[in-house]
């Protein structure tokens, strides 16, 4: 700061003197004429100005003879270095402005200047963990990638770049596709600085697409602690991550296991859908009824599903319609205007061979929001009623270009799949799935898509025929 400071005042005397000395020698006309005490010198103008020259090539001079002079002093007082710092200096000064410069040409696009004066910097300065990140980062930019990871390697040596240097070389991992090395670096680097949410994300990534979930479990709980991530979706995440597991040790055969994660993903979050179905489940292994239906109760008050139904059915497969129909009561009740618990109900009763309260239940959403299932459930009703064969296949052939109704569908790409899962099919986007009525939808119906069975709910299995000659149905007007 002093030293600063002292430069700035030298230059400013300077120029001082050498405005007031050629102001002088402006206004002095021919000649110019100074006396030093009894002696007296004239000059003319040029010779004024080159005694200008030469007085501030004495001070230059002097300055430099000064400063090797206090070097040598400090150097026979135990300095043993002075002497070299002096003579550096100026190289130093030469490899700071050669680092500015890099830094300057990269953001103004220039590869080749950028990457030449990083190589400069690296020749006059002997400070690594700058020119070799700088350098990194200039051949990073501009496409030479051997380059980037040469020095990216060089920074893992310096214990203030090594993170600097994991974050390089993994990105470069990355763009090579080679994710088990990265894997391994960006778990190193979380080691190092556990807070980094850069890092953090893409060690996630990772870990699920290597379908390591105890280790996307860790990762996601330093995340939430390390505030990078709400809690509540903290909780939603560790669930996914703990049924994914809960699953795999189930097929492994690890009974006890499986069942306490799958348990523990549905208490994280209770309207995870899939949670809540193998919850019910694995409570149904211990003829536990009363556990599993409130299970499925709370789920389908958060988050209606036709699967949740079917599984809220099999917890009980020997009673009669009417008694399943007086046992679903309870769940229909949370959830009695949402058009899910109206399908339950027509499906329910269609089983129960109670027609007409099939139609009350499905009869507006036919006309506001026609689907393949109410439109299938509608000839069914049709069909269990006694109409014609005409009317039965009129109700299908309009199911042939409806909608599928809700799927699940990715939040991110929009790809529709056919069951839950983790990550998107498409995109491999982590919890994206959502149970919900897609934009567009290409998947072709079949016959066999529309033949309609009231299945495991109704515990029907007649079905009218289905449509052979779509040609010769008739559309029948709500």
């Amino acid at each position: 700061m002093i030293g600063s400071l002292t430069k700035i005042i030298f230059f400013i005397i300077i120029i001082a003197t050498v405005s007031i000395a050629a102001g002088a020698i402006i206004d002095a006309g021919g000649v110019i004429t100074m006396q030093f005490a009894s002696y007296e010198v004239s000059l003319t103008p040029i010779q004024g100005i080159i005694g200008i020259i030469l007085c501030l090539s004495i001070l230059l001079t002097a300055k430099w003879i000064f400063g090797i002079i206090v070097a040598i002093f400090k150097f026979f007082n135990g300095d043993e270095t002075a002497i070299t710092r002096y003579f550096n200096k100026n190289k130093e000064e030469r490899g700071y402005k050669a680092l500015a410069d890099s830094m300057v040409s990269m953001a103004a696009g220039e590869g080749k200047d950028a990457i030449n004066n990083a190589n400069r910097a690296e020749r006059l300065l002997k400070r690594p963990q700058l020119t070799n990140l700088v350098s990194a980062q200039a051949a990073e930019k501009f496409g030479d990638n051997k380059r980037a990871l040469k020095y990216y390697k060089r920074l893992l040596k310096n214990d203030q770049t090594r993170f600097v240097g994991l974050q390089g070389l993994l990105k470069q991992k990355l763009l090579e596709g080679d994710t088990e090395t990265a894997l391994l670096l960006a778990e190193k680097a979380f080691s190092i600085r556990p807070k980094h949410e850069q890092t953090l994300n893409i060690l996630f990534d990772l870990q699920t697409e290597k379908l390591d979930w105890k280790g996307a479990q860790k990762t996601i709980k330093a995340n939430v602690r390390a505030g990078k991530l709400p809690k509540d979706v903290g909780l939603r995440r560790e669930a996914i991550l703990l049924l994914a597991d809960a699953k795999e040790m189930l097929e492994a055969g690890e009974i006890d296991k499986g069942k306490a994660a799958a348990i523990a993903a549905n208490k994280s979050s209770p309207d995870l859908i899939p949670a809540a179905i193998l919850a019910a489940e694995m409570y149904m292994l211990e003829n536990n009824k009363r556990s599993a239906s409130r299970v499925l109760k709370k789920t389908w008050g958060l988050n209606p599903h036709p699967d949740l139904a079917t599984a809220f059915a099999e917890i009980n497969l020997k009673e009669t319609s009417s008694e399943r129909r007086k046992r679903f009561n309870p769940l229909i009740k949370l959830k009695s205007e949402h058009s899910e618990t109206k399908l339950l109900i027509a499906e329910l009763a269609i089983g129960n061979e109670d027609f007409p309260a099939a139609r009350r239940a499905i009869k507006n959403l036919t006309s506001t929001n026609p689907t393949v299932r109410s439109l299938a459930l509608m000839a069914a009703i049709e069909k269990g009623e006694g109409a014609d064969e005409k009317t039965v296949r009129a109700w299908l052939n309009k199911a042939l270009t409806a909608s599928r109704g809700p799927q699940w569908v990715c939040e991110k790409c929009s790809n529709i799949h056919s069951s839950w899962q983790p990550r998107c099919g498409n995109c491999e986007t982590f919890d994206s799935l959502s149970w919900k009525e897609p934009l567009t939808d290409d998947t072709k119906l079949t016959n066999e898509m529309l033949d309609f069975t009231a299945g495991i709910l109704t515990g029907s299995e007649s079905s009218p025929p289905p449509v052979t000659n779509i040609d010769d149905a008739e559309v029948v007007d709500d």
